[in-house]
């Protein structure tokens, strides 16, 4: 892949799809009919994905009927992708935007959860509210899905330094060894904006408006939770 080539971005007016971008990726050989990214901008989300997230970064909300009415959408939708054991006792849900600072500030203490609570199920709501690029990033986390790399370029792109654009994403796709050609091919697909539409709307009926956002038994919790915090939440989550 040694050159690039334009993709023409459209973007379909449906409730919260905005304005057209143009964006290159590197798509040798792609046909032009296939040389399309819709992306998805929700108006003013970036102010909303950021406000109250600084200071304690926590609230902590019963979310009752809505949990137990939406049960299926939040922890058995079969668009989205389940890390961790897909068994396990206690399952974290997370809603967030790989643009998000508060995210990759949170990205350890999962990661640490993870690695040493072998009986968390945890489910990836991507939810890219600040802006065209989040859009781009979300898609393409969905698209190396249908490859078997999801998680891989999920902790890759929280890794990620600095602002995130398309080269950042495509860097980051070839980093893990992902297809690029067969990815653009995937970000297209319409199952996938599917997918995002319905976790933002999701996330909205769970007054979740600000990324990170996660679900953990019973409560609805919001900012870059420490590890503590966490910890204690899964505790009661048992219990329960």
């Amino acid at each position: 892949m040694s050159h690039r080539a334009p993709l023409l971005v459209s973007a379909l007016v449906c409730g919260f799809i905005g304005v057209m971008q143009p964006l290159l990726i590197r798509a040798a050989q792609i046909p032009a009919e296939q040389r399309h990214v819709i992306l998805m901008q929700i108006p003013d989300a970036s102010t909303k994905a950021l406000r109250g997230a600084k200071g304690e970064l926590y609230r902590q909300a019963d979310a009752g009927d809505v949990l137990r009415d939406r049960q299926s959408e939040i922890f058995d939708d079969p668009a989205t992708p389940v890390g961790g054991n897909p068994h396990g006792d206690v399952t974290i849900v997370e809603f967030f935007d790989y643009r998000c600072p508060y995210c990759k500030q949170v990205q350890p203490a999962l990661q640490a959860l993870l690695d040493q609570d072998h009986e968390l199920r945890f489910i990836y709501k991507e939810m890219p509210v600040l802006g065209p690029a989040s859009v781009l990033a979300a898609r393409a986390a969905l698209a190396a899905q249908r490859q078997g790399k999801y998680e891989t370029f999920h902790a890759a792109m929280m890794g990620t330094k600095g602002q995130i654009s398309e080269d950042t994403v495509d860097k980051t796709a070839v980093s893990v060894g992902l297809d690029v050609s067969w990815l653009i091919q995937d970000m297209a697909a319409p199952e996938i904006l599917q997918a995002l539409r319905a976790n933002v709307a999701l996330a909205h009926a769970l007054n979740i408006h600000g990324t990170p956002g996660f679900i953990i038994g019973n409560h609805i919790l919001a900012g870059a939770l420490d590890l503590d915090i966490l910890k204690n939440m899964i505790a009661a989550a048992r219990k329960s």
